[in-house]
């Protein structure tokens, strides 16, 4: 896998629990002891930990366009709209980019789900 994602609080355990049985590589938020942080401060996180962001929620986006104008980089965010795509979907598109897509190809960018 070439991809390591880092998952939001809001991102419900059933993503997380599938991709780990599929052997993608996951930390979540909470396991990483920063429970209730800013959303500033969780990109600046997957910064620190080279980790492509995935999150559904809706105030990311924000933060994450803002970067992008101010020449702020990230590893990249991987956005689905929880209303739009299915757990299932969001399990298959993520074990998909981490198979398939490199770090560098994420880098600043947004990718939104379904692929």
């Amino acid at each position: 896998m070439s991809i390591s994602f880092y998952m939001d609080e809001n991102v419900h355990g059933a993503i997380t629990n599938g991709l780990r049985q599929r052997n993608v590589d996951i930390l979540t938020v909470q396991e990483d002891g920063r429970s209730g942080i800013s959303d500033p401060e969780v990109l600046d996180r997957t910064t620190e930990l080279q980790r492509v962001l995935f999150s559904q929620d809706d105030d990311l986006l924000a933060e994450a366009k803002s970067r992008q104008m101010r020449s702020i980089p990230f590893p990249g965010l991987v956005f689905a709209r929880q209303s739009w795509v299915s757990i299932g979907t969001c399990i298959r598109d993520l074990e998909i980019m981490a198979q398939l897509a490199r770090p560098d190809e994420l880098e600043n960018w947004v990718q939104f789900l379904p692929l």
